[in-house]
């Protein structure tokens, strides 16, 4: 018989069955009726094509049939019960692993990630640097990233949908924003870095003014105690907290991202 084919609901009803000797007390076990346990065994015995249990005076017997293969059967029910404990133990497992944008580290997460660690000393941490990493491949329990919506992944956004323009002079580009303040998309920026967090850099040192993201300009500008007037405009991306149901199920995220956004 396929693995694909064991009648798994029907097994569990004959075990409960037999634990019992009685469909009644089965049936209890299972919250459904007598009828619908008596229905189980005499789909499991036209299955097999063996008689499990022989009704008597006293009541319900097992078969030798049945008798032969209950301890096998029970056996791998207490297996499926520890695959069961060992997935779920992911779940209340206290590594992290998060992706984020590098630049957003030190001055938003890498704070909140300590005092939430402060509050749990058994937390660690395992840290990607792309917003963009599979959460399958890179056994991800969370990412921050600066995206639309979480599209078809479970999220939380975490500051406004705006952009931040600092400094003042030509324009500092950077792959999210390459061509700033209306510039032709063929045209260079006087200064071009590789992310925003280097974008505020570039402005914070005069080098030109930037548009970047208000939750990373207003975080960074303050973890460097420097002041740094700036406009905001609104804007279709924000920073959001995301990660596919099962995982943003887990109470560990749960806790996790209650902390981050507190």
């Amino acid at each position: 018989m396929k693995r694909t084919h064991l009648p798994l609901n029907a097994l569990r009803v004959f075990d409960a069955a037999a634990r019992h000797l009685s469909f009644t007390r089965a049936a209890d076990e299972l919250a459904v009726t007598p009828a619908a346990v008596g229905q189980q065994i005499r789909a499991l015995e036209d299955l097999l094509g063996v008689v499990l249990f022989r009704r008597t005076s006293k009541g319900l017997e097992l078969t030798d049939e049945a008798s032969s293969g209950l301890e096998a059967l029970r056996g791998g029910f207490l297996q499926f019960e520890d695959a069961v404990q060992a997935m779920q133990a992911g779940q209340s497992s206290h590594v992290y692993t998060i992706a984020a944008p590098r630049e957003m580290f030190a001055p938003w997460l890498a704070p909140r990630l300590a005092t939430f660690r402060a509050d749990n000393p058994q937390v660690r941490y395992v840290l990607v640097d792309s917003e963009t990493s599979d959460f399958t491949e890179a056994n991800l329990d969370l990412a921050l990233r600066w995206i639309t919506g979480p599209d078809e992944l479970e999220g939380m956004q975490v500051g406004p949908s705006e952009r931040a323009i600092i400094g003042e002079g030509g324009w500092i580009g950077w792959p999210g924003d390459p061509a700033p303040g209306g510039m032709d998309e063929d045209a260079t920026p006087q200064v071009m870095v590789s992310d925003a967090g280097q974008a505020i850099i570039a402005a914070l040192e005069g080098m030109g003014r930037a548009r970047v993201p208000a939750l990373l300009a207003t975080s960074l500008i303050e973890s460097r105690q420097v002041e740094l007037p700036f406009t905001t405009e609104p804007c279709h991306r924000g920073y959001w907290l995301v990660a596919p149901l099962p995982q943003w199920r887990q109470k560990k995220v749960k806790a996790l991202v209650a902390a981050l956004t507190a």
